[in-house]
């Protein structure tokens, strides 16, 4: 254990730690599962044309761009949350104001899909995202 102060709060035990990286792995793939579930409704189900105008160029979103960005967001923010929660004691909330920045930030880029429809369908897979990540890395285990 540390004898700075910040840190004589966090546990550095692998045993302690296991349940909040099981929750924590759990809620990034719900979170990349939540992403996929909208893509699918929205795209093969419904019809929806989920194409980005990327450098003048158009591109299919596909499940595997959806899996692969929700996946790298979650581990980023998973990341993010742990090296705060190192360093001080207010980490929660200070990474959750951190992730709705981000998030503000995110949503500019669903303004590239080529119609309103797709707009509005990214930019729920990234309200979808933030709505399993925010409340589901921060929430304190009980005990």
């Amino acid at each position: 254990m540390s004898a700075h102060p910040d840190l004589a709060s966090v546990s550095t035990s692998p045993a302690s730690d296991r349940p909040t990286r099981v929750r924590r792995l759990v809620v990034v793939a719900g979170a990349s599962a939540a992403a996929l579930a909208i893509w699918a409704l929205a795209g093969p189900v419904a019809g929806i044309d989920l194409t980005v105008r990327l450098n003048g160029a158009d591109q299919q979103v596909g499940a595997g761009a959806v899996v692969a960005a929700s996946l790298a967001a979650g581990l980023a923010a998973w990341a993010s949350l742990a090296l705060l929660e190192r360093l001080t004691n207010q980490a929660r909330r200070m990474w959750t104001v951190i992730a709705a920045v981000v998030l503000v930030f995110s949503l500019t880029g669903p303004l590239g899909a080529v119609g309103a429809a797709g707009t509005a369908v990214l930019a729920c897979m990234h309200l979808a995202v933030a709505a399993v990540l925010i409340p589901g890395l921060t929430v304190r285990r009980r005990g």
